[in-house]
């Protein structure tokens, strides 16, 4: 949230692929202050961003206190609030379609939000993703949502650069780099740094992601 509020952090030509923090990874705040906390830091991620780029949010239900909590409906809210437009909403397959979960969806929204860009009605690409793809861990974003959101960064936007607000491992970051964009990722744990530096793609000869093992070793950088 700070590096968003800092102006010596703005980067023109850059779009934000990003998953917010789930009440789960900020338990001291409580429901109340998770949910204000969500949508102040989706608005910021939305006023950081250039007005030729677009901000993409990768977002799961979760069931709170015998609730379903609809995180893509709060992100949405959110930048209606400040007067963004919405350009597209999927839904990402978690889990094979029909599979029962309790206390988390099998599926994922992913939504994107520009004030200046509109997408090219002749290069609309599938409502439903069947396969979220490679995840590195339970809550990430599936790599196959995110080469669908760096592709159209890539193809539909001015933007060349993917920034990370809440990086995570590195998926986004890792398959920007895959499709030859750079990426700027932030975060607070050291050990998931360490790991979404060392995290690569490469893409295969009919356009799929594989993991790239690396035993690299990587040391913070100077502050």
């Amino acid at each position: 949230m700070a590096w968003l509020q800092n102006p010596a952090h703005r980067i023109a030509g850059a779009s934000v692929i990003t998953s917010l923090p789930d009440i789960s990874e900020v338990p001291e705040r409580g429901f109340d202050g998770w949910k204000s906390f969500f949508g102040e830091a989706a608005r910021l991620v939305q006023a950081w961003v250039p007005d030729d780029g677009v901000a993409i949010f990768f977002q799961s239900d979760i069931k709170h206190d015998g609730r379903w909590i609809d995180k893509g409906y709060w992100v949405q809210r959110a930048l209606e609030d400040v007067g963004t437009h919405l350009l597209w909403h999927k839904v990402v397959c978690r889990r094979p379609a029909g599979t029962v979960t309790y206390g988390r969806a099998s599926y994922s929204h992913m939504l994107c939000f520009s004030r200046g860009v509109r997408p090219a009605a002749d290069r609309a690409f599938a409502d439903v993703m069947p396969d979220a793809g490679h995840m590195t861990w339970t809550r990430g974003m599936g790599a196959n949502a995110c080469l669908a959101a760096c592709q159209f960064v890539a193809e539909q936007t001015a933007s060349r650069v993917v920034v990370d607000p809440f990086c995570g491992y590195g998926t986004a970051l890792a398959v920007a780099n895959a499709l030859g964009l750079d990426a700027v990722g932030v975060e607070l744990s050291a050990r998931k740094c360490r790991k979404a530096r060392s995290l690569s793609f490469a893409l295969d000869a009919k356009g799929a992601l594989a993991p790239v093992i690396s035993t690299a070793t990587f040391a913070p950088p100077g502050l």
